[in-house]
């Protein structure tokens, strides 16, 4: 009887995550983040633009939602485009992706100043040198069970290149 329980349990789960998992994958999983980032890094400082890097993971729902809502927010998406590089950088640190991957996971977060303790997601910008400017913690942009489009879009105005250097 515990089996059953326990396998109607998984199913449960595994359906209920399925339904969230609507929303497109985002985040390249493939993709060394780290040089993900150098190569964001070059980019922005040739095109006068800061980076925000969105750490999380496709196995996070509320990273998919932010990735589609900006998407689908145009005023958003100018902002972004304008002032941005913007990459979804993938964070995994289970034991099952063995040593390496293990060994990577902490050089992200070493690199992007321990990020992870404010959960998934979460922004950091960069300058244009690369440097960690500034942390966001994705829970002061929610609103119900999504995100607002006010406090985003306050988010990406207040740390574009043209408002930190003046």
């Amino acid at each position: 009887m515990k089996n059953v329980i326990v396998l109607l349990y998984a199913v449960v789960f595994a359906l209920s995550a399925g339904a969230q998992t609507g929303l497109k994958k985002v985040y390249d999983e493939t993709v060394n983040p780290l040089e993900q980032i150098d190569q964001a890094v070059a980019k922005a400082k040739s095109a006068d633009k800061f980076v925000i890097c969105q750490v999380g993971g496709n196995w996070c729902p509320w990273c998919l939602k932010f990735a589609d809502f900006i998407t689908h927010d145009a005023t958003i998406s100018k902002v972004i485009d304008e002032n941005f590089e913007y990459i979804h950088v993938n964070y995994n640190p289970r034991k099952s992706g063995g040593e390496a991957q293990q060994q990577q996971a902490a050089a992200l977060m070493k690199r992007l100043n321990n990020c992870g303790r404010f959960g998934f997601p979460v922004f950091v910008v960069l300058d244009q040198e690369g440097h960690v400017i500034h942390i966001q913690d994705s829970s002061f942009l929610e609103e119900g069970k999504g995100y607002s489009h006010d406090k985003v879009l306050r988010f990406f105005k207040n740390w574009t290149p043209k408002v930190v250097k003046n």
